[in-house]
């Protein structure tokens, strides 16, 4: 059982940093740099993502980001999702740490990575109305869409998950504009009121598709190629994005909140048991420090930010 629990415990920490025996070096670089970057301690965007419900709102990211026939074709048409799905999850996961924890200059060159790798990432896609539209995926508008899901995802599992938000809810959409504004977004929104709207409006202009593109995406990311230990647990994490989604998009997507057995426990607490134990998992009593936290307060320290001692 103990050879068990550990083998749980290394594909619970290769999944999320690609090693189970040490941290990502990329995190570990957090620690350069020459500024405070675009994020202190204390603020919204550190609170979010160093919980554990990013990891519930990542599924529901996905989930959402489909609903667009253009950003769905660039994920078909352009990545080896089905083959490697860990390796986007891990560029993605260090895109958002460093444009959280690093410097200026490193959240800046993080994107430039990010952006390069969109060149070649167009094509043409049918819209609702019949017509032929081009999409790539460093347009601001598609751009616009990925980043009001990720938004929209992280917001709404926080909400659910997590602990209180420095500054309330609008302080994180606020925050993590500056997000949006590096991958070229015009006008992210910067009030949670702002986000709403401009979610309606992609819904209500008829941009979001739900077609069988959109159904077999849907059933990978239920049924991801993870390791068998770490599928219960998966299961749950789905489940709870589900749970968070509104019932409009849960409608498009074909989805509705799942049974989790017999006797179950309730969606909601169920993943906040799953989210406990991952934690754990992770390293994690009382409020955990990961890598890229802990090097960016050692480069805090250094610049003498007085923020970098706030726990």
């Amino acid at each position: 059982m103990r050879n068990v629990l550990r083998s749980w415990q290394d594909e619970v920490k290769k999944t999320f940093s690609g090693n189970a025996d040490a941290p990502p070096e990329w995190s570990l670089r957090l620690a350069e740099g020459d500024d405070a970057g675009y994020h202190l301690p204390g603020s919204a965007v550190w609170a979010v993502h160093g919980s554990m419900t990013p990891i519930v709102g990542g599924i529901r990211t996905l989930l959402m980001q489909s609903l667009h026939p253009g950003a769905l074709a660039g994920v078909h048409e352009h990545s080896n999702f089905r083959e490697d799905p860990l390796r986007r999850l891990a560029n993605t996961i260090r895109w958002i740490f460093t444009v959280t924890y690093g410097s200026t200059a490193a959240a800046e060159e993080a994107t430039r990575r990010v952006r390069h790798l969109h060149k070649p990432v167009q094509g043409s896609y049918q819209a609702n109305d019949g017509g032929q539209r081009t999409y790539s995926a460093n347009d601001p508008a598609l751009a616009g869409w990925i980043h009001l899901a990720f938004t929209d995802g992280f917001l709404a599992a926080h909400k659910i998950w997590g602990g209180p938000i420095p500054d309330g809810d609008d302080a994180y959409v606020r925050e993590w504009a500056q997000a949006g504004r590096l991958m070229g977004v015009e006008n992210p929104p910067t009030t949670e009121a702002e986000l709403r709207s401009q979610l309606e409006g992609w819904y209500a202009q008829g941009q979001l598709r739900a077609d069988g593109r959109v159904k077999e995406t849907v059933e990978f990311i239920r049924k991801a190629p993870l390791h068998p230990l770490l599928r219960p647990g998966y299961r749950i994490l789905f489940a709870g994005a589900v749970y968070s989604l509104e019932p409009r998009y849960r409608e498009m997507l074909g989805l509705s909140v799942p049974r989790l057995g017999p006797f179950p426990l309730p969606v909601r607490l169920a993943t906040k048991v799953v989210l406990g134990v991952v934690h754990l998992a992770l390293g994690g009593i009382g409020r955990r420090m990961g890598p890229s936290e802990i090097a960016a307060r050692q480069r805090l320290k250094r610049l003498g930010e007085p923020s970098a001692n706030l726990a």
